[in-house]
């Protein structure tokens, strides 16, 4: 047990690294779409904790990026994303238990996998920068670098950009210390920045007590909302999460912990996201998966075990349960360029897995899927790159 799970400074700093991923599609979502906060953080939390305990390891739970990207910009019903969360956790059980995962891992060489976290890596140290100046959906959307925040400079310079090099550079600093873990130091900080730059709980429309879930809280989706779901966000989702949040995961968790993640298989995370996604929408909240950018967040933050997951899990619990619809004021008190602070070191530890690459060709593969990454979309780039890696296995071509 005490392999599996540890409770520890290392742990809980480690649990907090992917707020930077989570939080702002999960309350741009609650925002914009109208789901539900309780119904949103409850399916997380359990997430969390289910996972941990079942994979015995740090578990990441993500976002869906593709299905949040775009239900944001768009507007999109609750009913829509619902239906998007009910269909891809039907696709997510089909590929798992028939094992055709397995036979995509085949076809899938190490050149790919490494490209997929390249540049997922990439997407979320540009993701941090947009945080900390102010260009994020969400910041754009509220026209405000710091939305929750009083102050918005300092003098000519936005209070993002002052906040994040200082989150930086202490992250830096501490990064490797046990003592005082970088990310609970930062998170930390960023708190007590946040409470000094004038964010605020709104007490009067705070009701403490047990706020419990809803079941379909919307209702059942319509079959109009299923056929647009299916073609607008599931289809497009679809091969990045087989890349991402299945491939490039399950290798990436065997890196770190080795024989301690023998039941991180491609088979067993297709299922735990079909769960969850089944949970999530009961529970009118949003798709969720996992993925190699969590994982190297959570990793390089300091978790080690499901200790990790079991604090964030029952701490994001308790506050959903305790808070209600509130939770989103809570965390308004976190100035979102500490969470961009969180993504870009989390990125970094995930490009840098490109290391243990060998030949040209196999960087031409993960650079290919890094250009077609930014130019399209991962999705785009990890079905490409496929082709890429099978067509310079013919010894005649050369890169």
């Amino acid at each position: 047990m005490s392999e599996r799970i540890k409770f520890n400074r290392m742990e809980l700093a480690g649990s907090l690294g992917d707020l930077g991923t989570l939080l702002p599609i999960a309350i741009a979502m609650v925002l914009i779409n109208g789901l539900s906060p309780v119904g949103v953080f409850t399916s997380i939390a359990v997430f969390y904790v289910l996972g941990g305990l079942f994979f015995g390891v740090t578990v990441p739970v993500q976002p869906m990026k593709v299905i949040g990207a775009y239900a944001i910009a768009t507007a999109m019903s609750a009913s829509q994303i619902m239906a998007s969360s009910l269909l891809m956790g039907l696709c997510l059980l089909i590929v798992g238990l028939t094992g055709a995962i397995d036979i995509i891992r085949r076809f899938t060489p190490k050149a790919v996998i490494r490209g997929v976290q390249l540049s997922t890596g990439a997407l979320l140290i540009a993701g941090g920068v947009k945080f900390m100046v102010g260009q994020s959906t969400l910041q754009t959307l509220r026209q405000s670098a710091e939305p929750f925040l009083a102050v918005q400079s300092w003098g000519p310079v936005p209070v993002g950009i002052v906040i994040g090099l200082a989150g930086g550079f202490i992250t830096l600093l501490l990064l490797d210390n046990r003592k005082f873990p970088a990310g609970l130091i930062v998170v930390l900080g960023g708190l007590f920045a946040g409470v000094l730059l004038g964010a605020r709980l709104d007490w009067q429309g705070l009701r403490l007590g047990f706020h419990m879930p809803v079941l379909l809280p919307f209702g059942f989706p319509a079959k109009a909302d299923f056929t647009f779901a299916l073609f607008v966000l599931v289809l497009p989702q679809l091969p990045m999460t087989l890349g991402n949040a299945v491939l490039a995961y399950t290798d990436l968790s065997r890196d770190y912990f080795g024989g301690r993640s023998a039941r991180v298989t491609n088979r067993n995370v297709c299922l735990s996201m079909a769960l969850a996604n089944g949970l999530s929408f009961c529970l009118g909240g949003m798709p969720l998966c996992h993925g190699a950018g969590g994982l190297a967040a959570h990793y390089r933050f300091g978790a080690r075990t499901a200790g990790s997951n079991l604090m964030i899990g029952l701490g994001l619990l308790a506050l959903a349960v305790f808070f209600g619809d509130a939770i989103i004021g809570f965390f308004n008190l976190l100035p979102l360029a500490i969470l961009g602070v969180l993504l870009v070191f989390a990125g970094a530890q995930l490009a840098l897995t490109i290391m243990d690459l060998n030949s040209r060709k196999e960087y031409f593969v993960a650079a290919m899927i890094l250009g077609i990454t930014l130019a399209s979309n991962l999705a785009a780039g990890f079905i490409v790159g496929l082709v890429i890696a099978q067509l310079l296995r013919w010894e005649k071509l050369s890169v």
